[in-house]
């Protein structure tokens, strides 16, 4: 009895130094780990505060996918000042900062370390069509003030923004008159139907809320307040093509296609 109550003792002793042991090895261990994860956290900070690490100059950014602005013009707008430590930008504030300039609809940021430097890819806003806010004619002082460009999704684009960020200033061949206010919750409809028409329009007239104008090749249209009827308008005026063939194009005041089913062509008195 007295022999198996010794080696039993013997055995708890051993096991319990056992334990002891392994715990003192595992507070070792994560000891070791966290001083190996804070040296290399302090390491990397250490590096990238380093002047090999520090943005010195606008040269050291990098402008992706802008053909019509220019890459001077882009990189004035980022909010950045130099010499400034790639830790301590902040890519995304970057991208948000660029995004709410009118004339780029989206932008990519992200750091580069080898070599150092900063990439920003951008998608710009493509100005299709030059607005006025009243007719140019009707415009005697500030005629830039006046006018400014939307993009197919109907965001406006002042003037003096797009000429002072564009490499060449290139003006589209539509024209939209009327206050933007009037036309944008429905102009990218009405753009993608005048893009499509086979008849030539160069100016839309949107001043009037209930009679959109048009300027065609056929003369000018009038088709009545905005409606989802709009394709159908253009398809029969595709339809009238003969009309100028039959009647002289001089003596047609307007096209009236307020209503599509029965079309009518005003005459000059």
């Amino acid at each position: 009895m007295t022999s198996i109550e010794s080696v039993s003792r013997s055995d708890l002793e051993q096991r319990r130094k056992k334990l002891r042991t392994h715990r003192r090895l595992k507070m070792l261990q994560a000891a070791w780990q966290t001083l190996a994860v804070g040296g290399m956290l302090g390491g990397l900070v250490w590096a990238t505060t380093q002047p090999i690490w520090v943005l010195q100059e606008p040269s050291q950014v990098t402008i992706e996918g802008n053909q019509l602005l220019a890459t001077p013009a882009i990189k004035s707008l980022l909010p950045v000042s130099y010499p400034q430590s790639l830790l301590r930008i902040q890519p995304e504030a970057i991208a948000n900062s660029l995004e709410s300039q009118p004339t780029i609809a989206d932008a990519t940021v992200t750091r580069e370390l080898f070599p150092p430097g900063l990439r920003v890819v951008i998608t710009e806003r493509i100005p299709v069509a030059i607005a006025y806010i009243r007719p140019p004619q009707a415009v005697t002082t500030d005629t830039q003030a006046n006018m400014g460009f939307v993009d197919a999704n109907g965001i406006w684009i002042p003037f003096q923004t797009y000429a002072a960020q564009s490499t060449n200033l290139k003006l589209p061949q539509l024209k939209v008159i009327g206050p933007w206010e009037r036309y944008h919750s429905y102009w990218s409809s009405v753009y993608q139907s005048v893009s499509r028409s086979p008849v030539k329009i160069s100016e839309i007239d949107c001043q009037d809320p209930t009679n959109i104008i048009l300027k065609t090749e056929l003369g000018i249209v009038h088709l009545g307040a905005y409606s989802s009827r709009l394709t159908q308008q253009l398809q029969v005026l595709d339809q009238m093509r003969q009309f100028p063939q039959q009647l002289n194009s001089s003596q047609i005041a307007y096209i009236d296609l307020s209503n599509p089913e029965t079309p009518a062509v005003q005459m000059n008195q």
